[in-house]
């Protein structure tokens, strides 16, 4: 079991991840805080109002989805292409649920939806396929794709695992953006049925989703994620499984760096060298500059 006291000291934790299990081991509940997370996606994207609510919703589910997985190294890629004006956004996760994301277009200006709320179908489009991609240290990775059902991310998550995975789950993100552009709430839930789950138990759930408010609003007024899932798993004497502070973590380096420029090609390089300049290589998970001098490709030419 994973605990705050194995993520690392030098950086600071941002979300705050909680998971519960119904007493019958048949239901269990993952929710999480992620303003902070959310927050920091803002900073580094630079990304408007609804772009925020998009990739922010993308990136919580990564990060649930990520603290699923068993192993150490195991990682999980989450790519919705749905031919919006936004254009493709991916979440990256480990599996303490830190989370990295990154966006093609950061700034989208269109009007809000039919509710009044930010469209974020209308900037993530309808018209593609969300891709799940989990490395699990194999040979090769597990690769899921399923049509986009509404581009609004939860509904999407959890069309994914009822056809990809045959698992019954409940999805819900939420973030609430403030006029000035900075994050007011966010955060997430998924909860998922075991096979073995009896009627009662699903009805119990349904009965609880029926009645449970929206994530980013329950979070805004203070609930806490403890709370959040006791109201989920309400009626099934749920007990705490775990908890995690996962974080915006990007692993990017300067090595990790050059081994992407390696792989463009000796011709590409030569083309680099002969034009005598410096490049600059910029990370699209935390917008990191990584500047390489005429000299340096060189000595990567001579390592190919």
């Amino acid at each position: 079991m994973r605990t705050n006291s194995q993520l690392r000291k030098d950086t600071i934790d941002m979300g705050k991840l909680y998971r519960a299990i119904s007493a019958d081991g048949s239901a269990f509940a993952e929710v999480l805080d992620a303003k902070d997370i959310v927050s920091e996606i803002e900073r580094i994207h630079k990304t408007s109002a609804v772009v925020t609510a998009g990739l922010g919703r993308l990136s919580i589910a990564a990060s649930l989805m990520g603290y699923m997985l068993k192993g150490e190294d195991d990682s999980i890629t989450l790519r919705v292409d749905g031919g919006g004006p936004a254009g493709l956004l991916v979440a990256v996760a480990d599996s303490r649920g830190n989370v990295k994301s990154s966006v093609d277009n950061p700034v989208v200006e269109i009007p809000l939806n039919s509710d009044g709320k930010l469209d974020v179908g209308g900037a993530v489009g309808t018209d593609g396929t969300l891709s799940v991609v989990k490395d699990l240290g194999l040979k090769e990775p597990y690769v899921g794709v399923t049509p986009l059902v509404s581009g609004e991310i939860a509904e999407d998550i959890a069309s994914y695992y009822a056809t990809s995975e045959q698992i019954p789950t409940v999805c819900s993100l939420g973030v609430l953006v403030n006029p000035d552009l900075t994050v007011r709430s966010a955060g997430g839930f998924l909860i998922q049925l075991l096979p073995f789950a009896d009627e009662k138990v699903i009805e119990q759930i349904e009965k609880n989703i029926a009645k449970i408010r929206p994530i980013s609003a329950m979070l805004d007024e203070g609930a806490t994620p403890e709370q959040i899932a006791d109201m989920l798993l309400e009626g099934l004497d749920p007990n705490e499984l775990d908890t995690a502070s996962p974080q915006y973590k990007c692993d990017c380096s300067r090595e990790r760096t050059e081994r992407i420029l390696i792989s463009i090609g000796k011709d590409e390089l030569d083309s680099i060298v002969r034009e005598g300049k410096d490049i600059n290589v910029s990370c699209h998970f935390c917008g990191k500059d990584y500047v390489f001098t005429p000299a340096e490709i060189a000595d990567l030419i001579r390592s190919c």
